[in-house]
Formats: C-alpha cells, sequence, structure tokens
C-alpha cells in the first residue's frame, strides 16, 4: 500500500540548497532560529523551545535535530521566495507531520493563557480580575515575574491547544517538519518564480 502523502512549502534561507545537496537533507539549527529573529530572539526563544519539547512528544524527533521546520499548507499561504531564499514544494509522509493552528500559536509567542473557548476566555478574564492583574502579558516578564508561578503553569498548559485544530482553514494551519529529506523535494522555487 502507497504511503499517503501531503504537499507543503516552505521558505528557507538558498544556504540550505549546499546542505540539501551535501547532506541529502535540511535540517533547523537553534542558531539559525535566533539568527531569524536577530534582536527580537531572547523573546521568542523559549516559545520555539517549549514548542520544540512539546511537538517531540507528538512525532518523535530525530537527534541532531534542535528546532521544527515551519511549512504552509496551500501555495496560497506561503511565502513567496524572495533575495536569499528559495521555497521548497514537499511531498512529506502524512506521518511525518505535525500541525498545528498559527493563530493559537500567536498566544504562545506572546506567552499569554491560550483558552479552550469563549466561556474560558471568559472566566479567564475574570480569574485575572479576582487575581488583581490586568493583563496576562506580566507573568513571565514585568511586575508580576515570579510572584504567581501557578499561573505560568496553567498558561503553560493551556498552550497544548496550538496542536489541536478546531477550524481547518489554510491561513490558520501550519505543518511542521524535523527534517526535509531530498526525496520529498519535488520542486525549488526562486525568487521571481510563481509558488505552485
Amino acid at each position: 500500500m502507497m504511503e499517503k502523502t501531503v504537499t507543503l512549502y516552505t521558505r528557507q534561507n538558498d544556504k540550505t540548497l549546499r546542505q540539501l545537496e551535501r547532506d541529502g537533507r535540511i535540517i533547523n539549527h537553534r542558531a539559525y532560529v535566533q539568527m531569524h529573529f536577530g534582536d527580537i530572539a531572547p523573546l521568542f526563544m523559549e516559545s520555539y523551545d517549549w514548542f520544540t519539547k512539546e511537538a517531540s512528544k507528538i512525532l518523535e524527533k530525530p537527534e541532531d535535530v534542535h528546532a521544527p521546520i515551519w511549512c504552509s499548507i496551500s501555495p496560497d499561504n506561503c511565502l513567496k521566495p524572495i533575495e536569499g531564499t528559495v521555497v521548497y514544494v514537499l511531498e512529506v509522509p502524512e506521518n511525518k507531520v505535525i500541525y498545528f493552528d498559527d493563530v493559537k500559536w500567536d498566544y504562545v509567542l506572546n506567552r499569554i493563557y491560550l483558552p479552550d473557548d469563549e466561556a474560558d476566555a471568559k472566566a479567564y478574564k475574570q480569574h485575572l480580575k479576582e487575581l488583581g492583574v490586568s493583563n496576562g502579558f506580566e507573568f513571565f516578564e514585568g511586575r508580576y515575574k515570579g510572584v504567581y508561578p501557578e499561573e505560568v503553569t496553567r498558561i503553560k498548559e493551556s498552550w497544548k491547544r496550538a496542536f489541536r485544530i478546531d477550524h481547518w482553514t489554510i491561513f490558520n494551519v501550519c505543518g511542521n517538519i524535523w527534517e526535509i529529506k531530498k526525496e520529498w523535494v519535488k520542486r525549488i522555487i526562486k525568487p521571481g518564480e510563481e509558488v505552485r
């Protein structure tokens, strides 16, 4: 029986072409993520490290991989190739993809509580009010850092909902993979070429 595959699209630095040729695969390193974000990297690395740890519970991570590779599920929502980048069109075995909700991922990046639904959002707002806290942004950094450790735990637990897809659209669903194998690459799109 044929293995079921899905088509994914990912924009990567064009230096990855050499890695693909040399190693037969592309993997992401923590340092690449840090370079990508530049000065704001320290703010995001904790969230990316959390994501890597949680995603590896869903799908085992190869030993030498330090960060996942973000992919779009549609050419319509893929970052277009710009100078210094290429877009890989991939045909990936479905069992090698971790899906997550990119809209929910923003809660993780902002390090705030990710509500289960509207009722939970309302209840959490009330909970903050009862604590005398005006917003949930300051449990990790700011005036409430270290004051409410149980809130930090509660917030981190809520982030797991990012892996639950409530509404499947090309604009909120992303696919994550641990590596790009050479045999998965169907096309390489360069700047100026159409992503299709």
